[in-house]
């Protein structure tokens, strides 16, 4: 090898590219049932929620309201409280942004009570 490096700009190149070629194909695909089934057999655990519980979970309908909010807070919680947040805010009829300073309040005046 020579201490040089080939320029990209030279047009008198002696790169002799020959020894390269398009590399062999990979092993034929795994069907996914045999996959699952290996995988199954060594017990490693999928990230997939079982099917039974994704299927129970109904999808909410989208909630588009136009209310000044604008900054939005990611939270994550138990599936129970997010369902009983969701409750709330549908049985009062109230949209999430109402619902949070409402529950915020709430919180407050528990505090202060307390204090």
């Amino acid at each position: 090898m020579s201490g040089k490096r080939a320029s990209v700009f030279d047009a008198e190149s002696d790169l002799d590219l020959s020894g390269f070629s398009p590399k062999e194909a990979l092993t034929p695909m795994v069907p996914p049932e045999q996959v699952r089934a290996i995988s199954e057999t060594a017990k490693f655990q999928s990230r997939e929620p079982p099917r039974e519980i994704a299927a129970e979970r109904p999808k909410r309908e989208p909630r588009r309201y136009r209310t000044g909010r604008n900054i939005q807070l990611n939270i994550k919680a138990r599936a129970d409280a997010i369902e009983a947040f969701y409750a709330i805010a549908d049985q009062q009829g109230w949209v999430l942004g109402e619902t949070f300073e409402r529950a915020v309040a709430a919180l407050q005046r528990e505090i202060s009570a307390t204090a």
